[in-house]
């Protein structure tokens, strides 16, 4: 039995405290970081189901193009909901995960976790209920896409990174691109539009929100 890593990750975790001591055997706790964790891509088939105990973990869909789409982040008490549905499944992953900063991740063996989600009725309610949240802010980020013009995803993208006092963010206009899931030069353009509009200011490696009513605004219009 390993009595530190069930209570470590059963503070992040509740829903496993009451998993008993003996299927905890198999697990461990790993630290990885931007450097050293191996890529997963999509169609990869997992071998541990992962719970994130701290840290933040970006997942993401890249088309045939190369182009790149943020779906969401997992960070401290979440797992990846693809991923579960992959190992439910037994279906190759359908995204790809990048890790973003030095995260600890909880590894549970395939069998172990089947065994895991047959006893333990809090763990299967914790699953649908981050399929449920995550099916939900996809199909918004779905709609966004199909439907938003790009200053008006900028706008919601910019006031969702910064607050009033931190109102500086440290990014390029490519990584913008990326978490919209569009071309570097669309954002280029639009940013130049808010920045005509002097709703933000920008240079080299980031963006400051100058006026965050402003911005508000653009949400509330649909459009600048």
């Amino acid at each position: 039995m390993h009595p530190t890593i069930k209570s470590k990750a059963s503070i992040m975790f509740p829903c496993l405290a009451s998993i008993p001591d003996s299927y905890w055997m198999q697990c461990e706790i790993r630290t990885v970081s931007p450097s050293m964790s191996p890529s997963i891509r999509e169609g990869h088939m997992f071998q541990h189901a992962v719970f994130v105990l701290c840290g933040t973990v970006r997942i993401f869909k890249v088309n045939e193009q190369g182009r790149e789409i943020t779906l969401y982040r997992v960070q401290d008490g979440q797992n990846c909901v693809l991923m579960m549905a992959s190992i439910l499944g037994d279906t190759p992953y359908e995204a790809s995960m990048e890790i973003e900063v030095e995260t600890e991740l909880l590894l549970v063996p395939i069998p172990l976790f089947k065994k895991w989600i047959e006893i333990c009725q809090p763990l299967k309610q914790f699953i649908f209920g981050q399929m449920v949240e995550r099916i939900t802010s996809v199909m918004t980020l779905l709609d966004n896409v199909a439907f938003r013009p790009i200053t008006y995803r900028i706008a919601q993208f910019l006031l969702g990174c910064t607050e009033e006092n931190h109102a500086t963010l440290r990014i390029t206009h490519e990584q913008v691109a990326i978490e919209l899931g569009t071309a570097r030069e669309v954002v280029s353009r639009a940013l130049k539009v808010l920045t005509d509009n002097r709703l933000i200011s920008q240079g080299r490696g980031y963006i400051e929100v100058l006026d965050r009513d402003g911005l508000s605004q653009v949400l509330q219009d649909g459009v600048l």
